[in-house]
C-alpha cells in the first residue's frame, strides 16, 4: 500500500527566507528615521537655549531646555532602535540583533525619553489641553512598551507583537507630529482674519495642541486597525509537497 505524508520543512512549503528588499517601506523608513535625528537633535547638543526648537518657559528657561535635550537625545535611540524592531528580515535573520535592539529600544530609548517627556510635557508652554495630551502619550508608550516587554519575557510572541506595533506607533507619533502641523495650518490658515480675528498666535496654538492629540491618536488607531484587519489568503498558493511512502 501506498500513502502520501506532507514533506516537512520549517518554513510553509514554497516560501522562500524573506529578503531585507522585500520590504519596501523599511528603506524610507530608516531614512525618514535618520533624517529627522539629524535635523533636531544637533540643536539640543549646544546647551544654548537660544538653540531651543520650541518655546521654553520664561521661568526655568535652562532646566527646560536641559529636559527638553535629555528626552530628544534618548528619544533619538528609541526612534532607530524602534525601527529596527519591525524589520522583518532582522528579526527572523538575526534574532539576537533584534532582542539587543529592542533591550536598547526599551531601557536606553523609552525609559530615559518618557521619563523626561513626563517632564517635559508639564513644563510645555502650549496650554493645559496640550499638557494633558502629551502626559498621555508619554504613559500610554510607557504601558504599550513594557506590556510587549513582559509579553517576550513569557515568551508570548504573539501579544509581544501586538503591543510593540502599538508601541511603535505611539514612537513615530513624534515625526507625524511635524505632519499634521503643516496640515492643520494649510486648513486653518484662510481663517486667520475672520474666526481669528488676524491672531496668528492665537491660530498656532491651536494647531500645536490639535497636532499633539492627533499625532498619537491617529497612530494608535490605525495600529490597532492594522492589527484587527483579515488579510486575504494567498492566491495560487502551491499545496505541500507529497512524498511517497511504501509499506
Amino acid at each position: 500500500m501506498t500513502q502520501t505524508l506532507p514533506q516537512t520543512d520549517e518554513r510553509p512549503p514554497g516560501r522562500e527566507k524573506p529578503k531585507w528588499y522585500r520590504r519596501p517601506w523599511i528603506v524610507p523608513l530608516f531614512a525618514v528615521a535618520g533624517l529627522f535625528v539629524a535635523a533636531r537633535l544637533p540643536f539640543y547638543l549646544t546647551f544654548d537655549t537660544g538653540d531651543s526648537l520650541v518655546e521654553l518657559q520664561d521661568a526655568f528657561p535652562e532646566t527646560h531646555y536641559l529636559m527638553l535635550s535629555g528626552h530628544i537625545l534618548f528619544g533619538s535611540i528609541a526612534l532607530i532602535t524602534c525601527s529596527m524592531q519591525v524589520w522583518t528580515w532582522l528579526r527572523t535573520e538575526h534574532p539576537r540583533v533584534h532582542r539587543v535592539s529592542g533591550r536598547l529600544y526599551v531601557f536606553a530609548g523609552v525609559v530615559p525619553s518618557g521619563i523626561f517627556a513626563l517632564t517635559v510635557s508639564l513644563m510645555s508652554t502650549v496650554g493645559n489641553d496640550g499638557k494633558v495630551g502629551n502626559v498621555l502619550l508619554s504613559l500610554l508608550w510607557f504601558g504599550t512598551t513594557f506590556a510587549g516587554f513582559l509579553a517576550a519575557r513569557r515568551r508570548d510572541f504573539g501579544a509581544h507583537r501586538r503591543w510593540m506595533i502599538r508601541s511603535f506607533a505611539l514612537c513615530w507619533s513624534i515625526v507625524v507630529n511635524r505632519v499634521w502641523i503643516v496640515l492643520l495650518i494649510l486648513i486653518l490658515l484662510p481663517f486667520e482674519d475672520t474666526y481669528y480675528d488676524g491672531d496668528t498666535d492665537a491660530l498656532i496654538q491651536d494647531v500645536a495642541v490639535a497636532s499633539i492629540w492627533l499625532s498619537w491618536v491617529v497612530n494608535l488607531m490605525i495600529a490597532q486597525w492594522w492589527l484587527d484587519r483579515r488579510p486575504k489568503h494567498r492566491r495560487g498558493k502551491r499545496p505541500a509537497t507529497k512524498v511517497a511512502v511504501n509499506a
